[in-house]
């Protein structure tokens, strides 16, 4: 008989899928790595569980213990799933943009949410960053993930996500293209596949209110580029550790109206129900296609599920209010 000895052991292995009309007008074939398919549909199911197990190696985890993170959703969710399996507690601190679904679907797979303000200081006190470092030392048993820094959130994509796309293309692969939010993904995934071939370019899709593609050209860290946006789980007011910048070829920013209207497109002429990030790598593409030739093989990761955000994108009401419905 063939069957998983419980959840975890069906994560990975997620088909490559070729996009044909939100990509028209690209010389280049277009494959998408469709990370939904993982259990608790998201690209992050991946990493959660590799911190987790290194975590309980390195004894920082120990039984019945507390999982603490500050999250945009998706990966408080593959903590969860582990912490179900392996019999642990987690407390996921979110900000007060992320969609109300990410919260409801938190809590009902046993997560005790928190919420804080997004437009705050990172280093402010209410900061998700602060307040799940403040939970981590005062709660007893417990270990604070900390996915920007930790290690093994890299790795994982290193270990899997890369091989993985280096055997579906049968090393055909010329261009990675992915959002980049903690730099987990595109870290482990651009030095995998820099050491199978050097000649892969690496692109970094940010978004306007972000740090990172400045700070990759000219290596200033600009807090003028900082403000408020909408666009989820991608760009970022701090420089996480896993951003492994001599890896990425180059970044290029897409707008939150962009984002939002590609994240629909996908969903209507591709039948691919993915959310915001993989809006945003898709119109990410369309700016970069003068790098793409013929033959060339780009592979963009669509990190997560579009039932995150029924409220948002999928919702007319919402995407008027915001005054993105007139682009579509």
């Amino acid at each position: 008989m063939k069957y998983a000895k419980n959840i975890l052991e069906t994560i990975g292995n997620t088909p490559l899928v070729k996009l044909n009309k939100v990509v028209e007008g690209v010389e280049a074939l277009v494959l998408a790595k469709v990370e939904t398919f993982n259990p608790g549909n998201s690209v992050k199911d991946r990493m959660a569980v590799k911190m987790i197990e290194d975590a309980e190696a390195q004894g920082l985890l120990k039984p019945g213990g507390t999982i603490i993170e500050g999250t945009s959703g998706n990966t408080g969710m593959g903590l969860a799933l582990g912490a179900i399996v392996k019999g642990y507690k987690v407390i996921c601190v979110i900000s007060d943009k992320q969609s109300k679904e990410k919260m409801d679907i938190l809590r009902a797979v046993g997560v005790e949410v928190v919420v804080c303000p997004t437009n705050v200081e990172p280093d402010d006190p209410r900061s998700y960053y602060s307040v799940s470092k403040r939970l981590a030392k005062e709660t007893p048993n417990s270990w604070y993930v900390n996915q920007y820094d930790n290690p093994s959130n890299a790795l994982a994509h290193y270990e899997q996500t890369a091989p993985e796309i280096w055997e579906q293309t049968e090393g055909k692969i010329t261009h990675f293209v992915v959002g980049v939010g903690t730099g987990g993904t595109i870290s482990g995934v651009g030095k995998y596949l820099k050491e199978k071939n050097p000649n892969i370019k690496i692109w970094g899709i940010d978004t306007y209110g972000s740090v990172f593609k400045k700070y990759h050209e000219t290596g200033i860290f600009d807090e003028n580029e900082i403000y408020p946006y909408i666009t989820e789980g991608i760009g970022e007011d701090i420089l996480p550790k896993n951003v492994d910048f001599s890896v990425i070829d180059g970044f290029t920013k897409v707008t939150d109206k962009d984002a939002a209207v590609y994240t629909r497109k996908i969903a209507k002429e591709e039948g691919i129900f993915v959310g915001n990030s993989a809006g945003a790598a898709v119109k990410g593409i369309l700016q970069l296609k003068q790098h793409f030739k013929k033959d060339d093989v780009v592979v963009v990761l669509f990190h997560d599920h579009g039932s995150r955000y029924v409220g948002k994108m999928f919702n007319d009401d919402w995407m008027n209010e915001h005054q993105f419905l007139d682009a579509e």
